[in-house]
């Protein structure tokens, strides 16, 4: 099965999934908000965000040897990938302990994390948290086999096996939930049933694999070991920075505001990440692709499947940016919940901004590490984490959880110019000005089409309902495709999309001709 389709593949399995996981934990958030409170909520978040960092001790080991797991896989290459699955496996291992280890270590230290958490102990906190951290750890003896199955572009099995153990670990934790009214055992649902999980696909992918239970396992030569080594190295730097910026917002908000205003900013974050997977599952699905454009096809064939790839990510991400700063607040504060939960139009502002870069960014990222690109910005990340952690402590005590944002964002652009200057120059041999000029139109014609439509939510939009809701939608999806079609429908990347869809869809084909 050719690179097309295989991405064509993970991507409907990934959209399935993904709309089965949304609901799921949209009806799951919503029973927890209704039993629990937002204290809880709040202790939720910060708990994930907490092991998040503690993920820290990855390093990156998974992507420097998924990068190279690409040439054998291709070269069917069995022994080959049996020293690297071997490698990788150990590491995991090690992984695993030392996640364990500093978890416990860093227990003490949750009260200082969470602010005012109303009238639950630390005693009854810190139980939560080692149920977190199990969770957490217990992972590290299973991810490691699916680097095999999405090296052969079939990440589909994960997103499968991923949507079955949600929907499962969300029933059960419903019921467990209306029954008990318990954090614990909501809780403890969650860990009995991912275990199983864990246990079931271990056992799959042995018997997909058999070869991976072999004992006659060769090991990596030197110069292969140095090549994992050091790209780990670098994404080492990549890691570190990453959760520096990415994985402290909710933290900080805790620490600096309170656990509560944490939970209630979860509910925007939650929305956006959710959503914004929609357009994720495309660009992720394609990464095993790039590993082998990049491996197989020349510079300027992998500049050209790039330049179209970028053009469809921002078409795509600036809908999804267009669409929140209009409707986020009134689905959150008018039909889902009510005004008490709803944050500042600044903050809502700030979160949109960097959804919509974060989006180029991820495109950047995904063809840096198809390409193995990972030394040449070893050090940004680092520059990004500390100028994020900086701002947002100045500022969250100065302006609240605004200034948190601010961090986020002026961190994360930094990457947004200086990461095409690098992947221009090391896999194009070329200048990347007309990367830059490109975004420069895109950002107009998006920021043309959000201001159009703020006279028209305000009229269509005088009262939230499921109606006025649905129409805005509409008029949303309508102005900002007509628009964007009409701004760009010359150029060589939309003339690739439209004739890619074309063959797929024959009445577009027609319409061509007309």
């Amino acid at each position: 099965m050719g690179r097309i389709q295989q991405a064509k593949k993970n991507i409907i399995f990934g959209y399935l999934s993904n709309f089965v996981i949304l609901l799921m934990n949209f009806i799951q958030r919503t029973v927890f908000i209704w039993v629990l409170g937002r204290t809880l909520l709040g202790v939720n978040s910060i708990y994930t965000n907490v092991l998040s960092v503690l993920s820290l001790a990855e390093l990156g080991i998974g992507t420097a040897l998924n990068y190279s797991l690409y040439k054998p896989v291709a070269n069917q290459d069995i022994e080959k990938i049996k020293s690297y699955m071997r490698f990788y496996k150990k590491a995991y291992m090690s992984i695993a302990v030392v996640i364990a280890v500093a978890g416990i270590a860093i227990s003490p230290f949750l009260k200082y994390i969470l602010k005012n958490p109303g009238n639950y102990s630390m005693r009854e906190l810190t139980i939560y948290y080692f149920i977190f951290l199990f969770n957490t750890v217990s992972t590290y003896f299973v991810a490691y086999k699916y680097s095999l199955t999405n090296a052969e572009q079939k990440n589909y099995i994960q997103t499968n096996v991923t949507t079955i153990t949600k929907i499962a670990t969300v029933l059960v934790q419903i019921v467990v939930l209306l029954v008990t009214k318990n954090f614990l055992f909501y809780l403890l649902a969650q860990l009995f049933v991912e275990l199983a999980q864990k246990i079931f696909v271990s056992i799959y992918l042995n018997r997909m694999y058999p070869y991976l239970r072999e004992k006659d396992v060769q090991k990596l030569s030197d110069e292969e070991r140095k090549v994992v080594v050091n790209k780990t190295k670098a994404l080492v730097l990549h890691k570190i920075g990453d959760v520096a910026r990415l994985q402290t917002d909710t933290i900080i908000i805790s620490s600096f505001v309170n656990v509560d205003t944490s939970g209630v900013v979860a509910n925007y974050t939650y929305i956006i990440t959710y959503v914004g997977n929609f357009v994720n599952i495309i660009f992720s699905s394609v990464v095993s692709g790039f590993g082998n454009l990049v491996a197989t096809e020349s510079k300027e064939k992998q500049y050209q499947v790039f330049k179209v790839y970028r053009f469809f990510a921002c078409w795509l991400f600036g809908f999804g940016a267009v669409g929140f700063w209009h409707l986020l607040t009134p689905l959150i504060g008018g039909l889902w919940l009510d005004e008490s939960w709803v944050i500042g139009s600044v903050v809502v502002t700030l979160l949109v901004v960097d959804f919509y870069f974060k989006g180029g960014r991820s495109v950047l990222e995904n063809f840096k590490i198809a390409s193995g690109v990972f030394e040449q910005d070893r050090y940004l990340p680092l520059i990004q984490g500390g100028l994020n952690l900086v701002i947002s402590i100045i500022l969250v005590q100065r302006i609240g959880v605004a200034g948190v944002y601010v961090g986020t964002l002026v961190s994360g652009i930094l990457a947004n110019f200086i990461r095409p200057v690098i992947i221009y120059k090391v896999c194009f041999d070329r200048k990347a000005w007309s990367y830059f000029a490109d975004s420069l139109r895109y950002i107009v014609v998006i920021l043309a089409i959000a201001v159009v439509n703020i006279p028209i939510r305000h009229l269509v939009m005088r009262e939230t309902n499921i109606l006025t809701f649905a129409v805005m939608v509409v008029i949303i999806s309508v102005i900002y495709n007509g628009v964007f079609f009409l701004a760009f429908r010359r150029t060589e990347e939309f003339a690739y999309l439209w004739d890619v869809a074309a063959k797929k869809i024959p009445a577009l084909r027609r319409l061509e001709k007309r």
